[in-house]
């Protein structure tokens, strides 16, 4: 059988895996922010196949969250685009489109359909997940949103197939491990002994509170910075300064801390709250199953909410966790072509 080429194409990063016959996935997640440069999309997916070592006998299994992204005025317009491009890049008969209806569709189809095509990256991890952990609440925290999807005895149980339907069940939640605003937390921030409210005006992300607290490395921090300066802990520390409208000749590494700390309880609350409406639904879940770059939000999260946890990465790697939805689409249309072949 030929190898398969995993793509989860969202508006802000590309995560792709190759699965070979008998060898280990192949992975890689790259920064891309389609809105300043939507030429370059083809470009970079044949790229990044390219370092993954694809040939041209490859399918390609693709799912995406790019279509949201402020270049395009309709969903629709942003599905076509990026069935479009990988269509110049991989041939029509090679792309197949997984959709929110959990089957894949040929290009002709999702173009036919896009809304059907549109977001659906989360519903292939968990179809994933749900063959290996018949019952659980998959949490699965990227840079910049969190999925909360119930698996109930091997059956994927989500109450919302679209990002609003989602956001309106609790089953999607607007926050993540680096993009996130500080101010979009919370409002308001300990300082020495008070409570100072939070200057919103984008001085600080969450990946800085993540990489002050030792969470999540410099190189993971896959946006730019606000104030353009590397992602490091130094000037991670000057940007939470920011969040109280002070500075690192103001502000001790204690009230860094507390800042930090502050925000980083804040956003688990937020995801704690979303679970409980969504476990409510669901009470004989009492599983997590965690993945993301924010699996250790996920993990502290689960743990609060008294759910015992298992983490993906110690079942498929690192790597091939953080990039979850390429992983699970690829082994989902390997599986798909196998039952095809019999």
């Amino acid at each position: 059988m030929a190898s398969i080429m995993g793509w989860d194409i969202g508006g802000v990063n590309i995560k792709a895996a190759r699965l070979s016959p008998g060898g280990p996935a192949r992975v890689a997640l790259e920064p891309f922010e389609l809105q300043r440069a939507p030429a370059r999309l083809g470009p970079t997916l044949a790229r990044i196949a390219s370092t993954l070592g694809s040939d041209p006998d490859d399918h390609h299994a693709v799912t995406m969250t790019a279509e949201l992204s402020q270049f395009f005025r309709t969903k629709r317009e942003g599905v076509e685009f990026v069935v479009e491009v990988a269509e110049g890049c991989f041939g029509s008969a090679r792309v197949h489109l997984f959709g929110t209806d959990g089957s894949f569709h040929s290009p002709a189809e999702a173009r036919a359909r896009p809304l059907k095509i549109a977001a659906a990256n989360w519903l292939a991890t968990a179809q994933l997940v749900a063959q290996v952990v018949e019952t659980c609440l998959l949490i699965d925290i990227g840079s910049t949103t969190t999925d909360l999807i119930p698996i109930v005895r091997g059956e994927v149980v989500a109450a919302g197939r679209t990002d609003p339907d989602r956001l309106a069940s609790g089953e999607l939640v607007y926050t993540g491990a680096v993009r996130t605003p500080a101010e979009a937390v919370a409002h308001t921030v300990p300082f020495r002994g008070a409570t100072a409210g939070v200057s919103a005006e984008g001085f600080a992300l969450m990946g800085d509170v993540h990489v002050w607290l030792g969470e999540l490395s410099a190189e993971h921090y896959t946006v730019p910075t606000p104030d353009g300066r590397p992602a490091t802990r130094s000037f991670a520390g000057e940007r939470l300064a920011r969040v109280v409208c002070g500075d690192r000749e103001l502000l001790s590494d204690a009230d860094i801390d507390a800042i930090a700390r502050a925000l980083a309880n804040a956003q688990t609350r937020l995801v704690l709250e979303a679970m409980g409406r969504v476990l409510g639904r669901h009470p004989v879940i009492t599983t997590a199953a965690v993945t993301g770059l924010g699996d250790f939000m996920a993990s502290r999260a689960a743990k609060e909410a008294g759910l015992s946890v298992t983490r993906l990465a110690d079942r498929m790697g690192e790597a091939a966790a953080v990039a979850a939805p390429a992983t699970a689409v690829a082994t989902l249309l390997e599986q798909a072509l196998a039952r095809a072949a019999r």
